[in-house]
């Protein structure tokens, strides 16, 4: 059963409950416009399932919104530091949400974008003159794609150590997530194997972070297998190819944190044209607006695969972008 949303009139709907989904929000409220949020979870989805002792690369003043101070004593935020702020944000702005709804389907007309989306109340439909896609990547993890890697000792987000007190534990990937989540094991009291395909670890690893692992590796406290790949996962652990011959590594638990890619699924059925190789789709720099009129693109869905080219501090510009072309545009 689809339900015509009865709603007080919407200028833009935003599909997306992160940073760059509220800064939109905001923006449209701060532009005298009538916005709606449309998340498939709670709010800051994305970021609840960030590590809890996470701390950000960037500095405070660089993840700031819509005007807000972003009001701690700290010079780089934590996990839990940014996601009350962000919250603040949308409370300050009383910003509209419909939250646990999937959109599902986007329509051009002539003037309008017409939304679909699912929830467990059923299927709703609403109207808009523009419609901002700000979904992000973090549902679609990169896979290795060898046997074995659905087993349930595999996992692909790293939350927390703590459940893996003594244990032999695996991090696949050479990035940031991978060390940060390798040291928090070590520091959690796990038997930590560090693997990955490079002869080091990314050097863009946070500057903090690196030399804090490397040493820990040099003085044995944790064990590094570099120039690397994992061949087969396991039901005790998993086999891996390297310098020497085929080795078996016993593991209680592998995480595999090498990146992740956008779902262009929506962007594609919508009429957005994509680049097949980089997923990255057609819209103006100036203005974020995409091939399909009124429809725009924000966040780290502009960088396609290159998913370490946009973050929420260099994409803080687009909700100003997209609420000024279409303040202009409604006029």
């Amino acid at each position: 059963m689809t339900i015509e949303a009865t709603v007080e009139p919407i200028d833009i709907l935003v599909v997306g409950g992160g940073p760059t989904a509220i800064a939109i929000g905001a923006e449209a409220r701060r532009a005298g416009l009538r916005p709606l949020l449309v998340e498939k979870g709670p709010l800051l989805s994305s970021l609840l399932r960030f590590p809890r002792d996470m701390t950000f690369f960037t500095t405070r003043e660089r993840l700031e919104i819509a005007g807000i101070p972003f009001a701690i004593p700290d010079a780089k935020p934590t996990r839990r530091q940014a996601v009350a702020y962000y919250h603040s944000v949308a409370r300050v702005y009383n910003l509209p949400l419909a939250l646990h709804e999937r959109v599902v389907d986007i329509r051009p007309g002539d003037e309008e974008l017409l939304v679909t989306s699912q929830s467990s109340g059923g299927e709703r439909q609403r109207r808009a003159p523009a419609v901002a896609l700000a979904t992000g990547y973090f549902d679609s993890p990169r896979l290795l794609g060898v046997p074995g890697e659905d087993l349930d000792q595999v996992h692909h987000r790293f939350v927390e150590p703590y459940g893996h007190f003594s244990e032999p534990v695996v991090v696949v990937g050479g990035g940031n997530s991978a060390v940060e989540a390798a040291m928090e094991l070590w520091r959690g009291g796990a038997q930590v194997t560090l693997v990955h395909r490079g002869a080091e670890v990314k050097p863009g690893v946070k500057y903090w972070l690196k030399p804090d692992f490397e040493n820990r590796v040099a003085e044995g406290s944790l064990q590094a297998r570099f120039r690397t790949v994992v061949v087969q996962f396991e039901e005790d652990g998993l086999r891996v190819k390297g310098p020497g011959k085929p080795d078996h590594l016993r593991a209680a638990a592998t995480y595999v944190l090498i990146g992740y890619e956008p779902d262009v699924t929506l962007l594609r059925s919508a009429g957005v044209e994509v680049d097949a190789d980089s997923l990255v789709p057609a819209f103006d720099a100036e203005t974020c607006e995409s091939n399909v009129p009124g429809l725009y693109v924000a966040g780290t869905l502009q960088a396609g695969k290159d998913t370490n080219r946009i973050f929420i501090e260099n994409s803080r510009v687009h909700s100003r972008r997209i609420i000024a072309h279409l303040k202009a545009r409604l006029r």
